[in-house]
């Protein structure tokens, strides 16, 4: 690597969640004076651990998707991922529970078709035909969600133009399923993916099919310790490359000459001055209170307001003194399922009857409770903060309602009698993270909020500011906001010339 040209370079980061903690490492590792700003007390962001007594839980993602990415940031910083993390491929990947069946969906091919058999007969070509077809279908994608889009141009770009006919332009993703399978409650199994996009599977695009794919591709994985722990194994590696992480510093907004950033201003009134800026917070929220009022047009408070937002996500973490028979991963299906999504996305209003999550994440990993204990980790999708709820009146009896689903339909029949630790997350709570509406997803994934349409890894409206996270391309989810962090530090090391070698040869 040349490092010669950018010894003096400064690259300051906003916020340490995955899209920063991936740029930090990226530049720390190609000679960069690199300075990573985190206004909380750990690494991590939405990612980050929670712990209480013994019981340790991650904060948000808890799906580990095309783990190859994270291998392929790690290899470019010049580490192994294995060397940091202790990954388990989780097989089946995850149980889904209806009111009178389950299915559990693997990545093994026989015991895949074995369930088809037995619980959904002569859907087992449709199967095939669904990895064939969408194994094409990511194969054109994928190089288009490594590209930045810093100009209409792109849109020109040849792995574009040979991916147009595989983008299922006018369908959702319910549709493209329907294509494969006619039982409609197959089809949810390999739709309700569109949750990890924040979205309703009856709007999600239907490009996003490529979702269940890479997953019955590539598989689903935990790591020992929690998902955060990939944070802390990032935020060690940027350590070791004289990376300067400033826990505890808030951002109160960022230092503008014209419409170039010269660094930031904490909250303490210190100033960090840079050559660029990396914003890893949360777009919404970095629009309307980072940037001094009146200097965006694009993204001016009123328009962001007007942008259409991921749902949001009321959470559960129980600390609880024995261990469930229940698998690591399992999500429970209301009854009528497309009614309690309308109920989310399109009435904005909470569901008479609750789709949920549990993770029950102690049953492959013994250290996030104490002996014979169990850290729980629960998530009902619930509309954001631009709907007419009044969480401080439903929060308790929202939690009382989930309590009694998780005894009743989730098997736990006495879970109240054994809580001792206990952590609830509204809406209300994610919006005073700095998380714009409680939109926990960010801007949600609908063609005209995607790709050029997004904001720019190297953000249209100032100068010298890079965008990471779920905000800004490729979109939510850990393995593209990897990759915008990847993105984010190619741009900067070409615009320093910088050579490196990178797996995304796509910028």
């Amino acid at each position: 690597m040349n490092h010669s040209t950018n010894s003096q370079k400064h690259i300051i980061v906003v916020g340490a969640g995955p899209g920063g903690l991936t740029a930090a490492m990226l530049l720390g590792a190609r000679g960069f004076k690199v300075t990573l700003i985190e206004k909380n007390g750990r690494v991590g962001g939405r990612s980050a651990a929670i712990e209480r007594n013994g019981y340790k839980f991650d904060t948000g993602p808890t799906f580990l998707m095309m783990k190859f990415i994270l291998d392929e940031v790690f290899e470019e910083s010049g580490r192994k991922s294995e060397d940091y993390l202790k990954f388990v491929k989780l097989e089946p990947m995850y149980r889904l529970q209806f009111d009178d069946m389950m299915f559990e969906p693997t990545t093994d091919h026989a015991a895949m078709l074995k369930q088809l058999n037995e619980k959904f007969p002569g859907n087992a070509e449709g199967y095939w035909h669904f990895l064939e077809t969408e194994q094409e279908r990511f194969r054109k994608m994928y190089p288009c969600l490594q590209k930045d889009y810093g100009s209409l141009t792109s849109y020109l770009d040849l792995n574009l133009i040979k991916a147009l006919p595989h983008l299922s332009l006018g369908k959702s993703v319910m549709d493209v399923l329907g294509g494969y399978f006619k039982p409609d409650r197959l089809k949810l199994c390999f739709t309700f993916q569109a949750k990890y996009l924040g979205m309703s599977a009856w709007d999600c695009p239907g490009l996003f099919a490529i979702l269940p794919f890479v997953e019955h591709a590539y598989g689903v994985y935990h790591t020992q310790g929690g998902l955060s722990e990939i944070s802390e194994a990032m935020a060690k590696v940027c350590g070791e490359y004289g990376v300067d992480i400033r826990l505890n510093s808030p951002v109160k907004q960022l230092v503008l000459e014209g419409r170039d950033v010269r660094g930031v201003e904490l909250e303490s009134g210190e100033k960090i001055l840079g050559d660029e800026t990396v914003l890893n917070a949360d777009f919404g929220y970095a629009a309307k209170n980072l940037v001094p009022p009146g200097v965006l047009k694009k993204y001016a408070s009123e328009k962001v307001d007007g942008k259409e937002f991921s749902c949001s996500t009321f959470m559960l973490y129980l600390g609880v003194d024995k261990i469930y028979d229940l698998p690591h991963h399992t999500i429970f299906f209301s009854k009528d399922y497309r009614k309690n999504i309308e109920d989310v996305f399109q009435r904005k209003i909470l569901s008479e009857e609750l789709s949920f999550y549990v993770r029950n994440a102690s049953v492959t990993d013994p250290s996030l409770a104490p002996p014979g204990h169990s850290a729980l980790y629960v998530l009902v999708p619930v509309p954001n903060k631009s709907a007419a709820i009044d969480w401080s009146k439903e929060k308790n009896s929202f939690r009382d309602r989930l309590l009694d689903e998780m005894e009743t339909r989730g098997g736990m029949k006495d879970l109240r009698s054994h809580i001792r630790e206990e952590i609830v997350l509204s809406p209300d709570e994610w919006q005073n993270q700095n998380i714009h509406i409680g939109a926990t997803f960010n801007l949600a994934h609908k063609l005209s909020q995607m790709l050029y349409f997004r904001p720019r890894n190297k953000f249209e409206e100032l100068g010298n500011c890079y965008l990471v996270g779920g905000g800004t391309h490729p979109g939510s989810g850990l393995p593209t906001i990897y990759e915008s962090g990847r993105i984010a530090a190619n741009l900067i090391s070409r615009a320093h010339g910088v050579e490196f070698v990178s797996k995304n040869t796509q910028v």
